[in-house]
C-alpha cells in the first residue's frame, strides 16, 4: 500500500481544508497518509515558507504531496502553487464560477467559514454546548423540555458525543438519558421522559462493538462482559419497539453520519447553517 504526504493549507483554522480534503481522500482504499495542517497562512512570506515545507516532505519521500488549500488571497495562493505537489485550492475552484453566476466579485475576506465572523452563529453554538453539558447523562438539570432532542441508549452507545457534535456543528440543543438497568428491567418508559415522547431518538450497536468499548473502560467487569452488553442491548432495542422510539445502529457510523442522520429523521432545525 502507498503513502503519500498530505498537506492542509488555510489562512484561517485549515478546517476547511481538513473536513473537504478527507472527504475526497476517503475515495481511495489503496493508499495511506501522512496528514499535516499549516493553518493561518495570510501573507506570501508565509506561504512561501508553507512551499518550503512541502517541497522538502517531497524529497523525502521520493513521490510528490498533495495539498489542499482554502485562499482567499489570490498573490499567497499563488506563492502556493509554485510547490512541486498536486495543489488543490477550493476556493479557487469555486468562487471564479460563482462570480460569473452572481455577476459581482467575492469579497476575497478571510475568515468567513469559522470563528467568530457571525457572533450570532458562535453564541448559538456555545448555548447549545453548555445546554449538552449540563443535560448529559440523565445528571443536571434534565431540562427535556427546552431540548430539540434527547438521545437515549445504554452506556457508551454514543449519546454523549452525538449531543456535542449536534451543538457545536449545529446550535441543536440535545440533552440524553442513560437507560440503567432498572429501566430496562422494568421494560417501561422512564417516567421523566414520558411527557417528551416526540423528541426520543435511540441509539443502538453492535455487541461485539459495545463489548470492546466498555473492556477499555473497566477491563474484565461485569459492565464490560458480552452478557451483560448482549442483554442491555436487547432490551433497548424492545423498548424503542414497544414505545415507537426510532433508533440507529451507530457501530459502523462517523459521528457526522450520525447527527446528519438525527437531524433528518427527527426533522431538527438547525440554528447554525455552514
Amino acid at each position: 500500500m502507498s503513502k503519500r504526504t498530505v498537506f492542509f493549507v488555510s489562512d484561517q483554522t485549515g478546517i476547511t481544508a481538513e473536513t473537504m480534503g478527507h472527504s475526497l481522500l476517503t475515495q481511495f482504499d489503496n493508499t495511506q497518509y501522512h496528514s499535516v495542517t499549516v493553518p493561518f497562512v495570510a501573507t506570501t512570506e508565509l506561504a512561501a515558507e508553507a512551499v518550503r515545507r512541502i517541497d522538502a516532505a517531497g524529497r523525502e519521500s521520493g513521490v510528490r504531496p498533495i495539498v489542499f488549500a482554502t485562499l482567499v488571497n489570490d498573490a499567497v495562493r499563488a506563492v502556493l502553487q509554485q510547490s512541486d505537489a498536486l495543489v488543490l485550492d477550493f476556493f479557487a475552484a469555486f468562487l471564479g464560477p460563482l462570480e460569473a453566476e452572481l455577476a459581482q466579485p467575492s469579497a476575497h475576506a478571510s475568515g468567513r467559514a469559522h470563528g467568530m465572523a457571525d457572533l450570532t452563529a458562535y453564541t448559538a453554538r456555545i448555548n447549545a454546548t453548555n445546554f449538552a453539558v449540563a443535560n448529559d447523562d440523565g445528571s443536571g438539570s434534565r431540562d427535556y423540555a427546552s431540548a430539540d432532542v434527547v438521545l437515549v441508549g445504554v452506556s457508551r452507545s454514543g449519546k454523549t458525543p452525538t449531543c456535542l457534535y449536534l451543538a457545536l456543528q449545529y446550535g441543536v440543543y440535545a440533552a440524553n438519558y442513560p437507560l440503567a438497568d432498572e429501566d430496562l428491567e422494568s421494560g417501561e418508559l422512564p417516567a421523566v421522559l414520558e411527557p417528551h415522547r416526540s423528541k426520543l431518538f435511540g441509539l443502538t450497536i453492535r455487541p461485539d462493538r459495545l463489548q470492546q468499548i466498555r473492556q477499555e473502560r473497566r477491563p474484565d467487569s461485569r459492565y464490560a462482559s458480552l452478557q451483560q452488553v448482549q442483554y442491555e442491548l436487547r432490551a433497548a432495542l424492545a423498548l424503542y419497539a414497544r414505545v415507537g422510539i426510532p433508533f440507529l445502529d451507530t457501530t459502523e457510523c462517523s459521528i457526522e453520519e450520525i447527527a446528519s442522520r438525527i437531524l433528518d429523521r427527527q426533522r431538527l432545525q438547525r440554528r447554525v447553517r455552514h
